[in-house]
């Protein structure tokens, strides 16, 4: 299937210009990992949260809820570039949703004891004291929770949730989820007041078992909910009673990946998809918004405005996703079920512009709407968030946004759950740096892990994926004179006229005459090579050179990391030491294509920080000089070492393998970690690309792990001219 230009282009034409109210645009200002929010001499090592976000009404203070620590955590934001750390509030349990009235800090709290056995409390904290006033009872587990916007009442969705491991997940599970309504008199909830309202008999899937997810409060004080499980959508009156309900129905989805299997291919498509709305929020009186993230029985990848009366006002289809994936962040181990997963859906009106803030749990991504016209949204930005974002919260008053993002991967070395703040302010757009928006059909891309210059046109660049996509492995054309940087063109790598699977491509260099010189990374345990290949312009693999035996004796998982040309000699960095490398010492290998011989140089590594390695990442010739990334393996806060060195081209005479080697001399071209605070984000872990262009300018771009256990962020920019 061809996307038609007229529709899929001109949607990633606006992401490219990215106009967003005149010369205004959102860009991050301020990260704050959660555990910074942990007291002095508490385990930081523990998994922390960030979830459903709040603000106070004067809009100076942010309120999360962090389940795994029990708490939610208070972050001023007074000065939003310099969020400080307010503390953590233990509640008794997980809490699922906080709002804020007036002084007041309205937690609803999981103090379920199993499935079939829910309960659940709302928990009243004095936002002042951060002292707890006040619990009542919910009569069950409690999920959403909304204000009304006169802040006289609470809306509760009672979801009951349940146990997906039981029945393939299947409905009915009981108990019967609910919705209360708890009126909020001078900022004490009354709990004896509490209106149960019962929503069971409604939906046609489940009916007898409805499961609250999400719900608002618009200004005339009708409520919405959405039922994921049951696909249904239920609007309550202000007097408490049903006024509508309806399913939330279903889509077609075109122009998608539908298959797990590493290749980015977006030609597929979903029949009559169930929506399966989580997220949903009030645009004014008449319409709301759902994120349709799915779930056992859908999935449709999807944002919708309905009417009360359930007409589809505006429906995306897949045209987010599509867009996401022009920005790398297409999760592809997410293909055949739910793609990017729409999650949640945040509407505010900045200045005299309604808006829509749509947050990919799986891309990790805000999309940013004008929705001056309800039944045409115009999509402006694409914002990049943290690890899967939860929440989102907007501030119009002081023109700031701030996304929840709930994944913290402390456990595997990775990085932490954050939260991330963003202002609307003049001028450009940071976000995306690199791009394939604007190619006539969708282009998908990521996990660049290595780069080369075309050495007779300036500003054009070779990229290659890496084992992410292993089962089509690509090379891409990127025209870097543009802003952002666009990826015009893949060309895919293949054997015999078939993809050639089983590549971990880790660095690519071009021979001058069309053709390139491709190295993988071998894995043993994936039956993945070390080697070297050569392709021609149509990207077929013409020669394979693999490693002789007396490296293979020697090497371990970590290998080439690089290649770079030097006449009829090949240079590739080896990542880390292999066995018989002193320690601190990894290999420049040299492979000469006209004698077929091998031999190698030793670099010395610098020093690593506790816990953590050093490494290679890129290799570059130009003229007297050797460039080489070397890199620890640290993300966030914990990375350190992010560095481009040089040694002299005529030092780097190789000596043959099995005997001592000549140690180069290096010298320090640049430290990439202010590059890499740019975006006022996590820091990156991979640098693992390098490459100088004809013009002599030098150019840098980050791996973004296809998304996998990765926001999906890819940094890509120039460090100008190249001495």
């Amino acid at each position: 299937m061809t996307l038609r230009k007229t529709g899929f282009t001109s949607v990633l034409a606006l992401i490219a210009a990215m106009p967003a109210l005149a010369d205004a645009n959102f860009n991050r200002i301020a990260t704050f990992a959660t555990p910074d929010n942990m007291a002095d001499g508490e385990d930081r090592a523990r998994p922390s949260s960030a979830e459903i976000i709040s603000a106070s009404e004067d809009g100076m203070t942010l309120v999360y809820t962090d389940s795994p620590l029990g708490v939610i955590g208070l972050i001023d934001i007074t000065d939003p570039k310099a969020p400080k750390a307010l503390g953590n509030i233990a509640v008794g349990g997980e809490p699922t949703t906080a709002k804020v009235i007036g002084g007041q800090i309205f937690t609803a709290v999981n103090t379920s004891e199993s499935k079939v056995a829910p309960s659940g409390k709302l928990v009243t904290i004095d936002m002042a004291t951060k002292a707890i006033t006040a619990e009542c009872d919910l009569g069950g587990q409690p999920d959403s929770v909304a204000a009304a916007k006169d802040g006289s009442f609470l809306a509760i969705a009672i979801e009951n949730e349940r146990d997906e491991d039981l029945n393939d997940g299947q409905l009915p599970q009981m108990p019967a989820g609910f919705v209360i309504k708890l009126p909020v008199t001078a900022g004490v909830a009354d709990c004896a007041a509490m209106v149960k309202i019962d929503v069971t008999g409604l939906a046609a899937v489940g009916g007898d078992d409805p499961e609250p997810e999400f719900i608002d409060v618009n200004a005339a004080g009708e409520i919405v909910v959405t039922m994921q499980e049951n696909n249904h959508i239920v609007v309550i009156g202000a007097d408490g009673t049903v006024a509508s309900h309806f399913s939330a129905g279903a889509v077609t989805l075109e122009g998608i990946d539908t298959k797990t299997d590493g290749a980015l291919n977006f030609t597929g498509a979903k029949e009559d998809t169930l929506r399966e709305p989580d997220g949903v929020k009030w645009l004014d009186d008449t319409y709301f918004a759902v994120a349709n993230e799915g779930d056992y029985e859908g999935g449709s990848r999807s944002w919708t405005i309905f009417a009360q009366d359930g007409t589809v006002v505006y429906e995306s289809g897949a045209s987010l996703e599509q867009a996401m994936a022009a920005l790398g962040h297409f999760p592809e181990g997410r293909a055949r079920s739910k793609g990017v997963e729409l999650e949640s859906v945040e509407i505010a009106t900045f200045g005299t512009t309604p808006m829509a803030f749509v947050a990919s749990e799986r891309a990790s991504l805000i999309g940013v709407y004008d929705l001056t016209d309800p039944k045409a949204p115009v999509l402006r930005q694409i914002l990049p968030s943290g690890l899967s974002p939860e929440g989102m919260v907007a501030i119009p008053s002081r023109n700031l946004l701030a996304t929840a993002n709930e994944v913290d991967l402390v456990e595997d070395g990775g990085t932490r759950a954050h939260v991330m703040i963003y202002e609307l302010a003049e001028g450009p757009a940071a976000y995306p740096m690199i791009t394939s928006a604007g190619t006539e059909t969708l282009l998908g891309w990521g996990a660049l892990s290595g780069l080369a210059a075309d050495p007779a046109e300036a500003g054009k660049l070779y990229a290659v994926s890496d084992s992410v996509y292993g089962a089509a492995p690509m090379i891409y054309t990127i025209d870097a004179t543009q802003t952002p940087a666009r990826i015009t063109a893949g060309l895919p790598v293949t054997r015999g006229g078939a993809p050639a699977q089983k590549l971990d491509l880790e660095g690519i260099a071009s021979d001058g005459k069309g053709g390139f010189w491709l190295a993988s990374e071998g894995r043993s345990d994936r039956l993945i090579p070390h080697a070297i290949y050569f392709v021609d312009d149509k990207g077929a693999i013409k020669t394979e050179v693999a490693l002789p035996e007396s490296l293979l004796d020697q090497e371990i998982r970590f290998g080439f990391e690089g290649v770079t040309v030097a006449g009829d000699m090949l240079w590739l960095a080896v990542q880390r030491e292999w066995q018989d490398d002193p320690k601190g010492m990894v290999k420049l290998l040299a492979y000469d294509t006209k004698e077929k011989a091998w031999g190698a140089v030793h670099y010395p590594l610098d020093t690593p920080t506790e816990g953590a390695w050093m490494g290679l990442s890129e290799i570059t010739l130009s003229g007297d000089w050797v460039y080489i990334v070397e890199r620890d393996n640290q993300i966030g806060a914990a990375a350190q070492t992010k560095k481009l060195y040089r040694v002299k081209t005529a030092d780097m005479v190789p000596a043959e393998l099995g005997g001592p080697l000549p140690v180069m001399t290096k010298e320090l071209v640049r430290d990439f970690m202010p590059d890499l605070a740019v975006l006022n984000g996590v820091t990156a872990e991979k640098i693992e690309g390098f490459a100088i262009d004809a013009a002599g300018t030098g150019y840098v771009v980050t791996d973004n792990d296809g998304v996998a256990d990765s926001s999906g962020e890819t940094l890509f920019w120039s460090i100008g001219a190249m001495q």
